[in-house]
């Protein structure tokens, strides 16, 4: 069956007062490399139905949910009667409100994106090129390139039929010292394997493996940091993620206010960052309207379909925005500003490269990415996390070396109250969070007492 076909027949099966359905067709192709060589190669093939039904009684609206991997169509009938099921199990939703409504999109009868073995036709022999430049520089190449084409289908049972197919492809690569005593991360997202920059990768890599040539060994504390766009996507990604206004309103993270409410129109920095998304901006084109396969405080099953436009979550350095569905809209009163899968950042007066800002610094560090990121103050956002893949020291604008890796301790929201300067904004893959949210625009920023908690044995 058609992806179409499976929405139309799960709709026309439904007994529930209001029904939507969820196709997600999922194409992938895959590369590996280790040891300067090809290892391994892989397409595959995925298909996800998800039924949403509501049913009405007495006491208000009640929903179920059930999703299922795998469905052929003798699995529809059963799947639709467990979301019914479902929903007369549950108790009323509070986030119930009346289904989109709208009519087909026009590219509702297109068949599903797909990706095959032949997307990497350039990328195969450049990095065939990669491996002989780093053979001959007594280098070894480690890495991993993965082309995903999502296409979901939306329908629902008064009328709503929508198409979105969402590419989010990324590369990420490592290269080693021959000894294995060094190392360098370098990743990149994509629209199509076409855009991949093999070469500029390499070059990168090759750089911070020159420059760890001299080891340096350093003790924790604060330290005049340049964070490259990779760690500056990470820390804003978190940011994001707790940007729901049903949680700050009740009091549980960083945008809270005292007692009830939200910092919505609060001034989180002096410098005129602006923190937005944009379903349409180029390169990071995703789904124009709300996708949610599970009710939360920051999304809604009731809300699928809702049209997305460009949404400024902070506005010349003021909170502008929080993440809110329809149901925590009429809580807090302000308006209905869903969640978008990408995320720009932008600074009016930032201007240049990483290297622009680590030229500055007198006596100070270069990071290369953050990984291994978690959550320890909620109403702080603090976080801790690693440095990996190589620190910089730099002295009087110039690199001298690499040095340990640290543990840091840091909140991305008091950080755009501290830092000092800001590149240009430019596509960002962030090391941890890159492959489950990888449409993201950062600049580089420099933060005057970046803290390095503790001295870490991480490589």
């Amino acid at each position: 069956m058609t992806p179409q076909e499976i929405v139309e027949r799960c709709l026309g099966l439904s007994k529930a007062h209001g029904t939507t359905v969820l196709v997600d067709e999922t194409s992938t192709a895959n590369l590996r490399w280790a040891n300067n060589a090809l290892t391994t190669n892989g397409v595959m093939h995925d298909r996800q139905v998800t039924v949403m039904a509501t049913v009405e009684d007495g006491t208000g609206v009640a929903s179920g949910v059930v999703a299922r991997n795998a469905v052929t169509s003798e699995d529809l009938e059963p799947l639709v009667r467990a979301a019914e099921q479902a929903a007369r199990t549950n108790g009323p939703a509070e986030d119930a409100r009346p289904l989109v409504t709208g009519d087909a999109s026009p590219d509702w009868t297109e068949p599903p994106a797909l990706t095959s073995a032949s997307a990497f036709t350039t990328v195969a022999p450049a990095l065939g090129d990669a491996f002989e430049r780093a053979r001959s520089g007594h280098r070894l190449l480690f890495g991993y390139v993965e082309d995903v084409l999502t296409t979901t289908y939306l329908g629902n049972s008064v009328g709503l039929a929508l198409r979105h197919a969402q590419p989010s492809g990324h590369i990420t690569t490592t290269g080693m010292s021959a000894d294995r005593s060094a190392s360098a991360w370098a990743g990149q997202s994509f629209l199509t394997p076409s855009d991949i920059d093999v070469a500029g990768l390499d070059a990168e890599l090759h750089r911070r493996l020159t420059w760890s040539e001299r080891t340096i060994a350093l003790p924790p504390g604060h330290y005049d940091t340049v964070l490259p766009p990779s760690a500056v996507a990470d820390l804003m990604i978190y940011a994001y993620f707790s940007m729901g206004a049903r949680d700050a309103h009740e009091g549980r993270t960083v945008f809270a206010t005292p007692g009830q409410g939200t910092r919505v129109g609060d001034r989180l920095s002096p410098h005129p960052v602006s923190l937005w998304s944009d379903p349409v901006a180029p390169g990071l084109e995703s789904a124009p309207f709300a996708l949610a396969r599970a009710s939360s405080s920051v999304q809604s099953v009731f809300d699928n379909g809702l049209p997305l436009q460009r949404t400024e979550w902070i506005s010349d350095g003021r909170l502008s925005a929080l993440m809110h569905t329809r149901h925590a809209a009429d809580i807090t009163g302000l308006p209905v500003t869903p969640g978008i899968e990408n995320l720009g950042m932008t600074v009016a007066e930032g201007s240049g490269t990483v290297d622009d800002l680590a030229a500055q610094v007198e006596d100070g560090l270069l990071l290369t990415c953050l990984w291994y990121i978690r959550e320890v103050d909620p109403q702080r956002l603090l976080l801790t996390g690693l440095t990996r893949d190589g620190v910089y020291q730099v002295r009087n604008g110039e690199v001298t070396g690499a040095v340990n890796n640290f543990r840091f301790n840091e909140s991305p929201v008091e950080l755009l109250e501290r830092f000092t300067q800001a590149g240009a904004t430019g596509p960002a893959f962030g090391r941890e969070l890159g492959e489950f949210f990888p449409r993201t625009a950062m600049p580089a920023l420099r933060v005057p007492d970046f803290n390095m908690s503790s001295v870490s044995q991480a490589s």
